[in-house]
């Protein structure tokens, strides 16, 4: 049994070895030709109709739940429904249904998804009615200044332009998490979602007396008095570290003013010392207008409006699909080929 199991590794290891290879050929000349062709690639559009999607898993629970016979009359009172509804018979109702956006947005240290949320408020500035309303689903622990200062600027957007605005956080808007967050005219947080940290850090390693001990010199140049303050390498002064903080302390000043311009009714200074809370605390605090869910928001939302997911994929080359569905083929083989090894050792016991 056990040389079958390692002649039948043997052989899949080989032919996947060979599909991966001929993927990669493939791939090469299908990506030259679109070069050569000039094709761009970008994001893709998708609209998921989320009310859609919930009705029609309504009805398959409901019908679910009937007896058989009773079913088979539901299901033809469910088809006459649907083909009155495209003949056109629900269609004004429909199209007289307030809209919901819903963006999501899943932030890490760079917030690298805000091209694609810059993207989507562009399109949907350019489509949004009076009585449309935007949600945004965001998860975001923070980062870099810059990063989440120009994230919130795309929501700044939405809100100059007088759109209602939405944000809904399920488990946590920190630090410029909650920059971006406190943009929303109303402001949604699961009962223990983190928020706040409304705050500024910076740490920089030093090794300068490491390079002193080994006689290593490091000299560094510039031009302007504050053009490095603190350094890596270098020897740290007072007067470096002084700006340094001073620094800290003018970045903290402005994330305190942006969040308390959207947030007028908030207490800054009471709010504003680094520390987070959960969602029940944040309430309390004024930091958000809401306890809820992002689902459950939305479920609430499906009763009177549309509610549509606005979702830009990206366009992946040939070569980038056969390279993916190639390693989730070996893996998927490799599991296979443990689990035979494993279940050959039960027999065995």
């Amino acid at each position: 049994m056990t040389e079958w199991i390692a002649e039948y590794a043997l052989f899949a290891a080989k032919l996947a070895t060979l599909v991966v290879a001929v993927g990669v050929l493939v791939g090469l000349v299908v990506t030259l030709k679109q070069r050569a062709s000039g094709q761009a690639e970008g994001n893709r559009l998708r609209i998921v109709a989320l009310h859609e999607r919930q009705r029609r898993r309504r009805e398959s629970l409901r019908l679910a739940g009937l007896p058989a016979a009773q079913r088979r009359r539901a299901q033809k009172a469910l088809r006459k429904e649907e083909k009155a509804r495209r003949k056109g018979k629900g269609e004004a109702q429909e199209a007289a249904r307030p809209r919901v956006w819903v963006l999501d947005f899943d932030g890490d240290l760079k917030a690298s998804r805000t091209p694609q949320l810059a993207e989507q408020v562009s399109l949907l500035l350019g489509e949004l009615q009076d009585d449309d309303e935007v949600v945004v689903r965001l998860t975001s622990g923070g980062g870099l200044v810059h990063a989440y200062g120009l994230a919130s600027a795309q929501l700044d957007r939405l809100r100059d332009a007088g759109v209602r605005l939405t944000v809904c956080v399920d488990k946590v808007a920190a630090s410029g998490g909650y920059m971006m967050a406190c943009c929303a005219h109303r402001l949604i947080a699961a009962p223990f979602a983190v928020i706040g940290s409304i705050g500024v850090v910076a740490q920089v390693p030093n090794v300068h007396r490491l390079l002193k001990k080994h006689d290593i010199d490091v000299e560094l140049l510039t031009a302007g008095r504050y053009k490095r303050t603190l350094t890596v390498l270098g020897e740290n002064t007072e007067e470096g570290r002084a700006k340094f903080l001073e620094d800290l302390r003018e970045t903290h000043d402005l994330f305190k003013r942006y969040v308390g311009e959207r947030r007028p009714a908030l207490d800054i200074e009471k709010v504003a010392t680094g520390e987070i809370w959960y969602g029940r605390q944040a309430l309390d605090d004024g930091l958000i207008d809401e306890v809820n869910t992002s689902d459950g928001y939305l479920a609430a939302r499906m009763e009177q409006a549309r509610v549509l997911q606005v979702v830009l994929e990206p366009r992946h080359s040939l070569m980038q699909r056969i390279g993916v569905g190639a390693s989730q083929g070996i893996e998927r083989l490799s599991d296979r080929v443990m689990e035979r090894l494993e279940e050959s050792g039960w027999q065995r016991r």
